[in-house]
């Protein structure tokens, strides 16, 4: 047995013909290149042996297991020797200190062949040992920037989700550590960009490169190919912008300004936006400033009216009102499933939530005159939080609401568009939402095929420029039409009686 102790590696490379080795070797460093598991591979197919790569406490890393003389081991990993050989019983072994990733760590590179080893073997060991050491400590390096990039990324999501929860105060101190300032505001957009999964990681760091940290940038944990953006300022809106007017076939949908607390509704407004950028020649639109009913309202009885209908949620603690109340607004707006990726919860807690939110209100969300009325309540409680005015207002109920005359004017001049379509599209999607969104009921009532009733719907939808069959903003505003133009019966609201 000989060793050496620890020194400079012999790294001579050896020249004649028989150097293709070399280049072998070095194209597995290369970018598209392989694992520690093929190198070793490699080696033992070039010096006709067997091959191990083994860590500290002699576990295989790479390569065959193969028994060791525990002391000459030792020695190896403990860095008293940098390499060691040993020939008997008809084998010829060379060992090799190998430093592995981690604080004072080493392994050892072993080969066992038949064969004596020459210089040409010699110098292919000693290289492939220097290879090794190189590409684990690349694959550290990588390994470490994607826990990083994980870490970020995680990072970003929980202020959204604190943000989506109307929880200001813990986004400002969960943002202040990695980017101060970044909601020193008390407004913002939101925007959501969307391509294709396979290039939305790509997407995500450009808009954080153009955004210089200055807007919060997350992965959609709902949707796999968009990237949800809140941004604080126009300067930053305007990046954003320039990075999908140069990314082919990415969308892109903004929401009106809308305060912190309000990021759950301008999320589903981006969203509503977004669904119009694909009709866009530009790919891109910002939610309508069209007429929309709450605006046709008398505000204070608005207010008055929304106060007393969630009402019986004051009685709980602020944070856990704020919790269910963000939960049912995006409830309403997505489905359970989309709305408990986006907070980071269970779809079963979201679902619970929404009923703790119904049985307070004393109603039933699988009604859509409900989840309408209740939608227009919580929208109004968003801008309530921001109204510092203090105005009294009489009791109302939401009669009240829908007997102005500029609600009724918009209601019917929206509801006429479907007249124009023989097919009686008006009392198709009449009977539609009296029975929930449900086709198969609605084709009950109607006497036709459930097909048929879909086919409807789906007609009405370019006639009133809105999405009937996602539930959200826009179904829910004709849901309202019809409750202006007396087509549909109130829902009964406990807070509302």
């Amino acid at each position: 047995m000989a060793g050496r102790d620890d020194g400079n590696r012999h790294t001579e490379v050896t020249g004649g013909a028989d150097s293709t080795w070399a280049q072998e070797l070095l194209d597995h460093l290369r970018p598209a290149g392989s694992g520690v598991r093929r190198i070793v591979g490699w080696l033992a197919t070039t010096l006709d042996a067997t091959a191990s790569l083994l860590d500290r406490s002699g576990t295989p890393l790479a390569g065959e297991p193969m028994e060791l003389d525990e002391d000459l081991f030792a020695d190896l990993v403990c860095g008293r020797l940098a390499s060691a050989a040993w020939q008997g019983d008809g084998r010829h072994l060379r060992l090799v200190r190998v430093e592995l990733p981690g604080p004072s760590t080493a392994g050892v590179l072993a080969v066992s062949r038949t064969a004596p080893y020459d210089r040409r073997a010699a110098d292919i060991l000693q290289r492939t040992a220097s290879v090794l050491e190189l590409l684990l400590r690349a694959q550290q390096t990588v390994a470490t920037g994607d826990r990083l990039a994980r870490a970020t990324a995680d990072l970003r999501l929980a202020i959204l989700q604190l943000l989506m929860v109307e929880d200001i105060v813990s986004a400002r101190r969960v943002a202040a550590g990695l980017w101060p300032g970044l909601l020193d505001t008390d407004s913002a957009c939101v925007y959501v960009v969307e391509t294709s999964p396979a290039d939305r990681d790509r997407l995500a760091e450009a808009c954080v490169e153009a955004t210089h940290d200055e807007a919060l940038v997350v992965r959609c944990p709902a949707m796999d190919g968009h990237v949800i953006v809140v941004v604080p300022d126009d300067t930053t809106a305007a990046a954003l912008r320039a990075v999908c007017r140069h990314t082919p076939d990415a969308l892109l949908g903004g929401s009106a300004r809308q305060s912190l607390a309000g990021t759950a509704t301008a999320y589903g407004q981006a969203v509503s936006a977004l669904a119009v950028a694909r009709f866009h020649p530009d790919r891109t639109a910002v939610y309508a400033e069209r007429t929309h009913p709450e605006r046709l309202m008398d505000p204070d009885v608005l207010r008055s009216w929304t106060t007393r209908l969630l009402r019986p949620l004051d009685t709980l603690p602020h944070h856990t009102r704020a919790e269910l109340l963000a939960t049912t607004r995006l409830g309403l707006e997505f489905t359970a499933v989309s709305a408990a990726k986006v907070l980071g919860v269970s779809r079963n807690t979201v679902r619970a939530r929404m009923e703790r939110v119904e049985n307070l209100l004393g109603t039933d969300f699988s009604d859509l005159t409900v989840r309408a009325t209740v939608h227009l309540a919580l929208n109004t409680q968003v801008a309530l939080a921001e109204d510092t005015s203090g105005r009294p207002a009489a009791p109302a109920v939401l009669g009240d609401l829908l007997t102005g005359p500029a609600l009724g004017t918009w209601a019917r001049d929206l509801l006429a568009r479907l007249d124009t379509d023989a097919r009686d599209l008006r009392r198709t999607l009449r009977a539609w939402i009296a029975a929930g969104g449900n086709a198969e009921r609605a084709a009950q009532l109607l006497g036709v095929h459930a097909q048929t009733v879909r086919e409807h719907v789906r007609s009405a939808e370019p006639v009133l420029e809105r999405q009937l069959l996602a539930s959200g903003s826009d179904l829910y505003e004709v849901v309202l039409a019809h409750l202006a133009t007396r087509e549909l019966d109130q829902p009964d609201l406990r807070g509302d009686r």
